[in-house]
């Protein structure tokens, strides 16, 4: 199995996750993961058509993701190449506090602006890309050649889900992103360092956010604080939203189904504020379960088709 051909209506728009594909190497055991995947999976839960594109190797870890994703039955183009998996392995410290290690030169860095890639970029309404798969120059250049390859219209989101990881960025990556995209996601800890990254002149966490609208020309930021809580601006408004205490089973893929529910209620015609409501909630709930990819209750999943 390699990937699932785009069907063939000629109408039919979808949502992408565009970007890495790996597992992480935990001690308790494998888990599949990344974030488009996560993002992809999440959105086709509210009943849109949605894609993750990636790549994934000629090996035991590539077949059971292609295995899983299909399960998941979420639609793919994530060819098989001469690149191993992606993982990245996790131990834990002394005192539980968990340390990562992000193999390079794997399948996700290589992923190709295919023919199939193309089709599907013209036929994108909403996609989600980030930093990391950005690393390495191949991925990177498929990134941006899809971007520019989407439909040029106003109700067309390039969601920029910045991911900062490690070392894995630059200057450059950012600022070109930033001025392709027109949603910003963002974390506070990442908000500090692209700040001072690209020296945005604000004086609190507000005027920096509405200073990066301004300087990029976003139609939206999101700004995600943990227990926190969020904050969702445009240009002249903002919302903040309490996070909901819930029994955490694990925070993993909570950032993604926000952001994918954010994307399916904007699409959905909600206003921001509404899209704001049910990204905390799916949040929230992804966050009482197990692993980055659980089935939505129906409350949630029908939220945006009342």
């Amino acid at each position: 199995m390699e990937s699932k051909n785009i069907k063939s209506s000629s109408s039919r728009e979808y949502v992408v996750g565009l970007g890495e594909a790996l597992w992480d190497c935990l001690p308790t055991g494998k888990q599949l993961g990344g974030a488009p995947a996560n993002f992809a999976y999440h959105v086709s839960q509210f009943g849109i058509p949605s894609y993750v594109a990636s790549a994934v190797g000629k090996d035991e870890l590539g077949e059971k993701a292609l295995e899983l994703f299909s399960e998941k039955k979420l639609n793919c183009i994530i060819p098989q190449i001469d690149y191993p998996t992606g993982t990245v392995q996790v131990t834990l410290t002394g005192n539980g506090i968990p340390q990562y290690e992000i193999k390079q030169g794997v399948a996700w860095d290589n992923i190709s602006f295919t023919p199939e890639m193309e089709k599907l970029s013209k036929k994108t309404r909403a996609v989600s890309f980030g930093s990391l798969a950005q690393r390495n120059d191949v991925s990177r250049s498929t990134i941006m050649k899809f971007l520019g390859a989407m439909p040029e219209r106003s109700d067309v989101l390039k969601i920029f889900d910045i991911n900062l990881r490690q070392n894995f960025y630059t200057r450059e990556i950012i600022e070109t992103s930033l001025l392709i995209c027109n949603i910003l996601k963002i974390n506070d800890e990442e908000l500090s360092v692209i700040e001072k990254l690209i020296s945005v002149p604000a004086m609190d966490l507000r005027e920096v956010c509405f200073a990066l609208i301004e300087k990029y020309g976003l139609k939206m930021l999101i700004l995600t604080c943990g227990t926190n809580g969020s904050y969702v601006f445009t240009s002249d408004a903002m919302t903040f939203l309490k996070t909901p205490v819930v029994a955490v089973e694990d925070t993993v893929g909570a950032g993604d189904a926000f952001s994918a529910a954010f994307c399916a209620g904007i699409l959905c015609g909600m206003e921001p504020f509404e899209a704001h409501k049910l990204a905390v909630k799916t949040s929230a709930y992804v966050c009482t379960c197990k692993g980055a990819m659980p089935e939505l209750p129906d409350e949630i999943r029908k939220a945006t088709h009342p």
